[in-house]
């Protein structure tokens, strides 16, 4: 069903990840253990609980956090996937399982390599698409599958038992999936030097009053340019990437300490990426 999500940008979509497009479901939800949902083409999910619409990425971690625990047939060696713009919850969840962590640029298409050899159990990124191997290792489908998590979400539920699944290890942060786009100012050379700025054009050393880890203009997992940049804190981390067709930059953040360190991330993330613009406008020149 295509709805008016005002909580976006004014536009008509279909979004099993919103409460908007899920708001029938979500006021049921106590009526069932479990209630799910997918957008027009199946391919992603949506997940209500008791608590309501499970954050996408929140669904994803506890679906990591399962799945390499109950497939046993699975390669001893088969990594997490995720998008460089997905919830760190899941890294989190990975290093307590003891599994590769796999960090891609932003697109489906980074695990499908992963996804038939089998050196990928499950690849998922943050707007609600996800997909897994077959029992015995073997692929299932190299493209997002959301019937699939629905279906997995089900299977959770009836073994575990658990009315409101949360992953274990991670405390639940304080994710925003989906900011409004900033626009920017159009800057020299910009379109020559591919994604923007560099590592070394972002001058700042602290991020919300922690010190800067990473500055990524590539993925980790692949070495593969992002087409933006990714700054990263030891409890947050933000990421902006330019729109393909308009001079703005959509940023994306995340904290693990609270509402307020996540609005600083955001409130700062726009001088350090409007800085950043300035440095790459000038190498660039």
């Amino acid at each position: 069903m295509a709805v008016h999500d005002p909580g976006l940008d004014e536009k008509i979509r279909m979004d099993c990840s919103s409460p908007y497009a899920m708001a029938s479901l979500i006021r049921r939800r106590d009526e069932f253990a479990l209630a799910t949902g997918n957008d027009a083409d199946a391919d992603r999910h949506g997940i209500v609980t008791p608590d309501g619409l499970m954050n996408p990425n929140h669904f994803l971690a506890v679906a990591i956090e399962y799945l390499f625990a109950a497939r046993a047939g699975w390669p001893a060696g088969a990594a997490v996937g995720k998008t460089l713009v997905s919830s760190s919850m899941i890294d989190r969840v990975a290093g307590g399982l003891s599994r590769r962590l796999l960090e891609v640029p932003v697109g489906f298409k980074w695990f499908v390599a992963g996804l038939l050899d089998g050196s990928v159990g499950f690849g998922g990124e943050e707007s609600a698409g996800a997909s897994f191997l077959r029992r015995d290792g073997s692929v299932w489908t190299t493209d997002k599958d959301g019937i699939l998590l629905c279906l997995l979400a089900s299977e959770i539920l009836a073994v575990t038992g658990a009315r409101r699944a949360r992953a274990t290890g991670p405390r639940r942060p304080f994710w925003c999936p989906r900011l409004r786009p900033r626009r920017r100012a159009g800057h020299p050379g910009g379109k020559s030097r591919a994604g923007g700025p560099a590592p070394e054009d972002v001058t700042a050393t602290e991020l919300a009053g922690e010190p800067i880890t990473a500055k990524l203009t590539t993925a980790p997992g692949n070495g593969a340019p992002i087409g933006g940049l990714k700054v990263v804190t030891a409890s947050g981390w933000f990421a902006a990437r330019p729109s393909g067709t308009e001079d703005v930059y959509k940023i994306y953040a995340e904290s693990f300490q609270g509402p307020e360190h996540l609005a600083r991330i955001q409130d700062e993330a726009r001088d350090v990426v409007a800085s950043a613009l300035k440095g790459s406008s000038r190498a660039a020149t």
